[in-house]
């Protein structure tokens, strides 16, 4: 057995409103659900976008639980990538001027494709790339 997608992706933020309204409002993600001072979720194409509050993960589903989501989390800036075509960075370089987002890192792979990276209200590395520098 091979897992065909990444269904969900996650990253964990220091500031739960703040995070909203950047992948909200900048990125232009759409809500799916929230639970106020623990997480939100948003859909990304045909994935899911889940931003924790990571000390509230850590805590264990009460034994009548409906939902027993094992305890997860992590310290620290993750990373996420979005795939994006090269026109599509183009306009991503120049929305995020619009919105004063600024572009940490712009290059060329050796292998060929772009990515531009920025961080995320609490530090995340949020990266636009050709999904061609993963051969894809």
């Amino acid at each position: 057995m091979t897992p065909s997608a990444i269904l969900e992706s996650a990253l964990y933020v220091t500031d739960l409103h703040a995070a909203e309204a950047f992948y909200r409002d900048i990125l232009g993600l759409e809500p799916l659900g929230k639970v106020e001072g623990r997480h939100v979720f948003f859909r990304c194409g045909e994935g899911v976008l889940l931003l924790f509050n990571a000390e509230a993960t850590k805590i264990p589903p009460a034994p009548d639980a409906r939902l027993k989501v094992p305890p997860h989390g992590t310290v620290g800036e993750g990373h996420l990538c979005f795939a994006a075509s090269a026109d599509e960075i183009a306009e991503w370089r120049r929305h995020l001027a619009a919105k004063n987002i600024a572009i940490e890192s712009e290059f060329e792979w050796p292998q060929g494709g772009r990515s531009i990276y920025i961080r995320d209200p609490s530090g995340n590395s949020i990266e636009f790339a050709e999904p061609r520098i993963w051969g894809l």
